[in-house]
């Protein structure tokens, strides 16, 4: 009986997909598309949770099968994100003209994104007090239990290094072994190799200018095709979208969410008031906000349902320069260091949350501007290097609590709700990125409003779909 029903379920997925595979052919619009699928998967996802249970083997098996789009998806995103990096930056570097400066770039990206994890940590702050969250109300069970051993294993590798030592973790050593995503830190350390080969072309145009334009040459042509290979990727957001957001939907478990509903409101109430935050940014810096939303809606939701900054990296890149008139420098150095440095949601709102549920449990006034302080600064501190992925913030949050010596027992029990709350993390994680791309290319001037205010303009992977 339950082969039947699983092979229901998977027949049911294929016309779904075939639902978006036909409005493809009808050339209706990539957003339309991606909101189709997130629609689609959300009713499906609810069906299956009406009929089985979040646990049933059914589930668990159909899941399973729709992994091989959902999954499989975002692991070809994660197959191109390096090659994309690399050919980005070093064409972008390379490229420069005289007006444009790699420093001004790179500085005014990542203070954005310091800035904006600074306020996400006091939104925050803010937030946990009004909601009068503590940990003492969070009770956790055999499955907590066990994810705070794990916890406290990872924070035993946490506190082996010091800040500086992490710091100097992002400098590479073997860029290839970083190019296989080895360490943390390994997106990080690629931006860093790339920025350097993008430096010596420049350097080179001096001395041996034929070598630089034969090297630049082939990166050019590497470029093409990478970009080629990223345009087909994306073509498939619509059909992964439906895939994972139907993964999510129907193995959540309401119950679990329902006990700890006070701390997953708070949170979204924070990141929805850093949303607000970056479109007043954006406004100040002289967008439309409505139309910066409009564009950037079809990656947000992919960051939602994914849960993988360092995957969105592509459709970051592609949104920027295709929808938002960022030059390509800048969108790959904000995509880039938005996923490792400065995460708002995972780097910013949830450490600062914890640490203020957790302060008054060890005898620390929470509402005490010494406290307030000094954890807003270890949370911008500690937020270079957190993994683009699921979990970067429990990485953050083991260090934010350890350098506040604060007890690191909360993470584990949160456990239920983590993947409910990483999704609205991560899509403020890319919002951020994407944000301090177009207010850098605006302080830059290097930004084509044309682009911007084209309300027809697509993505190429959507326009030539």
């Amino acid at each position: 009986m339950n082969t039947f029903l699983l092979i229901v379920n998977v027949v049911v997925m294929l016309a779904l997909l075939g639902v978006l595979y036909w409005m493809q052919k009808k050339h209706i619009s990539f957003t339309k598309r991606v909101f189709a699928g997130l629609g689609m998967g959300v009713v499906y996802g609810v069906i299956l949770q009406l009929i089985y249970t979040s646990g049933s083997d059914v589930i668990a098996k159909s899941v399973d099968w729709f992994n091989l789009v959902g999954s499989g998806y975002v692991r070809l995103l994660q197959m191109v994100v390096i090659p994309l990096i690399m050919v980005s930056i070093i064409s972008a570097i390379m490229n420069l003209k005289g007006k444009q400066n790699l420093g001004k770039m790179s500085v005014s990206i990542i203070a954005i994104l310091l800035i904006t994890t600074a306020i996400a940590a006091g939104v925050s702050i803010v937030t946990s007090l009004g909601f009068n969250l503590t940990s003492i109300e969070i009770q956790g069970g055999d499955r907590e239990n066990a994810q705070i051993q794990k916890v406290e294993e990872r924070l035993a590798d946490v506190k082996d290094q010091t800040i500086p030592q992490q710091v100097l973790e992002f400098i590479p050593t073997n860029p290839f072994a970083d190019m296989t995503g080895e360490r943390r830190t390994s997106t990080l350390a690629v931006v860093i190799f790339s920025a350097f080969i993008g430096v010596a072309v420049l350097g080179l145009d001096r001395k041996k200018p034929e070598q630089a334009e034969t090297f630049r040459g082939m990166v050019n042509a590497v470029y093409a095709v990478v970009m080629r290979i990223v345009t087909l990727v994306l073509r498939l957001t619509p059909y992964g979208i439906l895939a994972l957001i139907t993964k999510v939907t129907a193995t959540t478990n309401a119950e679990e969410i329902l006990k700890l509903i006070k701390f997953v409101i708070a949170s979204y109430v924070a990141l929805a008031i850093m949303f607000v935050i970056h479109l007043i940014i954006i406004s100040l810096s002289g967008f439309n906000p409505v139309t910066y939303m409009k564009k950037v809606l079809p990656t947000l939701v992919f960051a939602f349902t994914s849960r993988s900054s360092a995957a969105a990296i592509p459709l970051n890149v592609e949104t920027q320069t295709k929808k938002l008139g960022v030059s390509d420098g800048i969108a790959n150095l904000s995509a880039s260091f938005g996923a490792t440095i400065g995460q708002n949601g995972c780097a910013g709102v949830y450490p600062a949350m914890l640490a203020v549920m957790i302060a008054p449990t060890v005898g620390i006034d929470p509402l005490s501007w010494d406290f307030i302080v000094t954890l807003i600064l270890v949370v911008m501190i500690s937020s270079f290097g957190v993994a683009g992925v699921g979990g970067g913030a429990t990485f953050a949050s083991l260090i934010v609590l350890s350098t506040m010596n604060l007890p690191v027992a909360l993470v584990g029990l949160l456990i239920s709700v983590e993947p409910l709350i990483d999704m609205g993390r991560t899509a403020l994680n890319v919002n951020g990125s994407m944000t301090s791309g177009l207010v850098t290319s605006k302080i830059l001037k290097e930004n084509d409003r044309d682009t911007f205010n084209d309300q027809s303009r697509e993505l190429d992977s959507a326009a030539h779909a």
